[in-house]
């Protein structure tokens, strides 16, 4: 009688692939990562902590509760604000809202200054480096 002995599938190790994929990967963001121009080392960027956060020119600001300001002065609506602007400046209107002020008030004073004739609203944020 004859025993046919089996031969085990030699395969090659599946790990062994991904190893050298990952690797690849490192190599080609190391090389990536030192393409872009570093800064130069004598430069110093400006620091703007200790900066005043003002409104620009013809703002609206529009406190956490809701109410109006324009150029300090507190406003009853959206409608004179409008009405306070010049005419070519109506195009596009810059408004300051609090971190606070909910989103439908937000929402809600946009259309009442598009209906008093506003063009483009633009909302003035902050951004911050960090």
């Amino acid at each position: 009688m004859l025993l046919h002995k089996r031969k085990l599938a030699s395969g090659r190790e599946p790990t062994i692939t991904l190893i050298n994929i990952v690797f690849l990967m490192l190599v080609f963001f190391l090389v990536a990562g030192t393409i872009a121009q570093p800064l130069d080392a004598d430069l110093k960027l400006v620091n703007t902590a200790e900066l005043e956060g003002r409104a620009p020119p013809n703002a609206l600001v529009v406190l956490a509760d809701g109410s109006l300001r324009f150029e300090g002065q507190p406003l009853a609506s959206a409608a004179a604000y409008v009405a306070a602007l010049p005419e070519n400046e109506r195009a596009t209107l810059r408004l300051v809202p609090d971190r606070a002020l909910p989103a439908g008030t937000l929402v809600d004073l946009a259309r009442k200054l598009q209906a008093a004739g506003a063009g483009k609203i633009m909302l003035v944020t902050e951004r911050g480096l960090k």
